[in-house]
């Protein structure tokens, strides 16, 4: 029996394996999450240095890839042994192991959570294609939701990518007709995009970004036009509750903005599992 075969053949067996799969990716977004931002406003740096002229500041190379990853705080380079998802964690217990000082447990946490919905993922839709897309499509709302939370930014390298890839895999109807991934994409875009003028021209104020705009029509390219009020009903339900929660209980200023992408990924999330179930049992009250 192939591989193929018998991933086919036991759901367990390929969960397990996804699951240990997002674990090492999660370690990968720590990484996403960490430096992408900061590699945008490098580029903005030198994009507005262009503009007048003059030539960039000279800096070291800094990708996703290089410098290594090491402690900011000691500047103990990171090795393989204390680079193992969760597991390193656990054995440094939580600190440096260069100078001794904590480590967020964020760090796990993305680990963890991208383990965990990887695996969910490949054991809802089984060995094929939709258990592929729904890997990319979790693996890419994890970085947004933590970028988003940390700099209320909602990289286009990441949403546009989501995007297109969205409407490449509903070429074949892996999730929906390629014509619902289309309206999906379009509708997603706009229904925020006049949320936002509304919101501005009645108050004057910009109520979310156009990140947000980007990110729910890549989850409509996903999941089709139809499971879009699900999404935005969701999201919408949870932010209001985060946000209330964070004035009466955190104190927080209402003029201090919330991020709006992580509820959006999160509903998003919910409806690539149980999106279909939810609009039927929606439908099926009225």
């Amino acid at each position: 029996m192939s591989w193929f075969d018998l991933l086919s053949a036991d759901t367990l067996i390929f969960a397990v394996l996804c699951g240990v799969l997002g674990l090492l990716v999660g370690s990968f977004l720590n990484v996403v999450i960490h430096r992408l931002p900061k590699m945008m406003a490098r580029e903005w740096t030198e994009q507005c240095a262009a503009l007048r002229d003059e030539e960039a500041p000279a800096a070291s190379p800094y990708n996703l890839v290089v410098p290594r990853s090491a402690c900011p705080a000691c500047g103990h380079a990171i090795g393989a042994l204390e680079n193992i998802p969760l597991l390193s964690y656990a054995w440094l217990r939580g600190k440096c192991a260069g100078c001794g000082i904590s480590i967020s447990p964020r760090y796990p946490l993305v680990e963890l959570v991208t383990g965990v919905l990887s695996a969910l993922a490949a054991w809802h839709f089984g060995f094929g294609w939709a258990a592929v897309g729904a890997l990319l499509f979790i693996w890419a709302l994890v970085a947004l939701s933590f970028i988003d939370f940390d700099t209320q930014l909602l990289p286009d390298n990441i949403t546009l990518t989501l995007l297109w890839l969205g409407l490449l895999f509903n070429l074949t109807g892996v999730y929906v007709p390629l014509a619902d991934a289309v309206v999906g994409a379009v509708l997603g875009y706009l229904i925020l995009w006049s949320v936002y003028w509304l919101f501005k021209l009645v108050t004057g104020k910009e109520g979310m970004g156009y990140g947000d705009f980007k990110l729910l029509a890549a989850i409509g390219a996903w999941l089709g036009w139809k499971i879009l009020p699900v999404v935005i009903l969701l999201s919408s339900v949870i932010g209001a509750l985060v946000g209330i929660g964070l004035i009466v209980l955190a104190r927080r200023g209402r003029s201090v903005p919330i991020p709006f992408g992580p509820y959006l990924a999160g509903a998003g999330l919910v409806a690539l599992f149980w999106g279909e179930r939810i609009l039927q049992a929606y439908l099926g009250s009225i």
